[in-house]
């Protein structure tokens, strides 16, 4: 097995996700299989307990795993489905080597960091590195193994150690360092600045890793001064110090990697160079030219709880973007703090309450994302509730559907004279629980205790835009997240309303995808499908969204009876 670790350094934040992601493309551009690993230093087990305003997104995997949202990128960049293993925490490698310590496996020995934790940081990665993601049996060529945080930090002190000790171990012709680091501007010199890096560098050195390569951000491109002036104190040849400078997208990274040689560099250092074959990054380059050359863009309210961050909803904006340009269209989304609806907002803050109004009757769909507790609920079923009246397009994902069934439920249905219909999640007591907790969740555990991971789905009846939208499909698979669903004693009810279920778990009894007939596209899905949204493979239900917000979606569906 090959390694190539990327790893950071002077602040956090470099863009590391998106420059590993874009090594795995060049390299599998070049003919290799590709698979990739993150490990983040934190104690927590996975990424599902922490809040979206402190880490972004939950991506959550085929197998159920609560994952970095870098592992989204590794998904998306290099289409491959990653396994909950791919992500390494510190929480993970000390929670296996208690356990074998509980168990005797040491034989009495003193556990201790080194060696028992680097042994199982080490025996992970090797591991892991040999699961085939890509579909095809045997393992990949290549391992892109991002370490999270900062060169220097005190919580990836194992993490670095044991990296050192595995380099050693491989041989240097099966370990690549690559270290992402930044070349500040200061405003009042204008002079590109190496000495963060110089020190970044200096600090990696003295741990033990020596970097093949520097992959340097930076606003503007590197001058050439500044190129000679890091190769001299940072031990790198000029040839392997690479400008990852700002883009107009990210999909420029690989083409800007590969303009670069960065492929020979990390081919040569791999002792690669003579099976690998030249990179054709052909669809990237056009797919990234296309996105370039759009003029015309689409309006999407996107009205959720966690918009003060935009990475709270990077998977939901990434198969956006990936069904805009499907249809030869940027995405313009209009970011909507759901409290901002509410009629308290109007009060407390009218400035905000109008504003945020203005944009959603400007919007030309309405899209509400996942996400948990009661915070800006009603802003939601506003949102919900001026969608359906007004024929604006509408996509309800998780929680996004749970709310439309609430507002369809409070105004449309037998529950209309009692505004009490709700969710068990926002009001326990509620006497008409439309929404309730799934019998099978616990209530003392948050971590992993969910309905997680790839579940499928039946379509009721091909007679319904979603299933049309899936190629006709009779089912679907998809990733969930979610401990709440649709109450199935109201089902009946809400039916007989108008409102249609045409999508149900393999029981029957679990609702998945709801559809309003009467509306022009009224869709809300109890999973997420924008974890297997892909470049140039848009997510089925994001494109209708997208085709019926330019009123398309009757013309497409007519002419694209065997799919998307």
């Amino acid at each position: 097995m090959k390694y190539v670790l990327v790893t950071g350094g002077v602040v956090s934040g470099l863009g590391k996700g998106v420059t590993a992601s874009s090594v795995g493309v060049v390299l599998k551009a070049c003919g290799l299989r590709v698979t990739s690993i993150k490990i983040d230093p934190y104690l927590n087990t996975d990424a599902g307990t922490m809040s979206p305003f402190e880490h972004g997104e939950v991506f959550v995997l085929d197998d159920g795993g609560e994952v970095d949202l870098d592992l989204g990128n590794y998904e998306r960049f290099l289409d491959v489905r990653l396994t909950k293993n791919n992500n390494i925490t510190t929480g993970k490698i000390y929670q296996s080597v208690l356990e074998k310590e509980r168990k005797g496996d040491y034989l009495g020995k003193t556990v201790q960091v080194v060696p028992h934790i680097t042994d199982a940081i080490k025996n992970w990665i090797e591991s892991v590195a040999v699961i085939p993601v890509d579909g095809k049996e045997g393992p990949a060529d290549v391992c892109v193994i991002e370490l999270g945080g900062t060169v220097g930090d005190i919580e990836s002190m194992p993490f670095i150690e044991a990296l050192r000790q595995l380099s050693f171990s491989v041989g240097p012709d099966n370990f690549c360092l690559i270290h992402v680091s930044l070349i500040p501007v200061l405003g009042v010199v204008g002079e590109q600045k190496t000495k963060p890096t110089q020190h970044s560098v200096r600090e990696l050195r003295a741990l033990g890793l020596t970097p093949h390569l520097l992959a340097c951000r930076s606003a503007q491109p590197l001058l050439e001064n500044t190129k000679e002036k890091l190769s001299q104190f940072c031990h790198v040849p000029i040839g392997n110090i690479l400008n990852i400078h700002d883009v107009p997208n990210i999909w420029h990274v690989p083409l800007l990697l590969r303009n670069q040689n960065a492929h020979h560099s990390i081919l040569k250092q791999l002792n690669l160079l003579s099976i690998a074959a030249p990179p054709n990054l052909q669809a990237w380059t056009k797919r990234a030219e296309t996105y370039d050359n759009l003029k015309n863009s689409v309006r999407i309210a996107m009205v959720g709880k966690y918009v003060g961050l935009a990475d709270s909803y990077l998977s939901v904006v990434k198969a956006l973007l990936h069904a805009c340009i499907a249809c030869s269209l940027k995405p313009s989304i209009d970011w909507i703090a759901a409290s901002d609806l509410e009629d308290e907002s109007a009060k407390l803050t009218p400035k905000d309450h109008a504003a945020a109004w203005e944009t959603l009757r400007n919007a030309e769909c309405v899209l509400v994302p996942g996400g948990f507790g009661d915070r800006g609920v009603g802003g939601m079923i506003l949102a919900a509730k001026y969608a359906r009246e007004n024929n604006i397009p509408y996509l309800g994902i998780c929680l996004g559907m749970q709310i439309s069934v609430i507002e369809f439920a409070r105004s449309v249905g037998d529950f209309s004279s009692n505004t009490l219909a709700n969710s068990n999640e926002f009001d326990s007591e509620t006497p008409n629980p439309v929404v309730i907790f799934m019998p099978e969740g616990s209530r003392t555990h948050m971590g992993s205790t969910m309905r997680l991971g790839s579940r499928r789905t039946l379509f009721q009846t091909p007679d319904c835009v979603t299933s049309k939208l899936y190629r006709n499909a009779e089912y679907v698979d998809e990733r969930h997240r979610h401990r709440y669903e649709v109450n199935p004693e109201a089902i009946g009810v809400l039916e007989e309303a108008g409102l249609k279920f045409v999508g149900k778990d393999e029981t029957g009894k679990r609702m998945e995808i709801l559809e309003l007939p009467s509306h022009p596209f009224y869709v809300g899905v109890q999973f997420h499908p924008e974890f297997k949204s892909r470049p140039g493979r848009p997510s089925a239900l994001f494109l209708g969204l997208i085709l019926a917000a330019t009123k398309q979606l009757e013309a497409y569906l007519n002419t694209h009876q065997n799919g998307c």
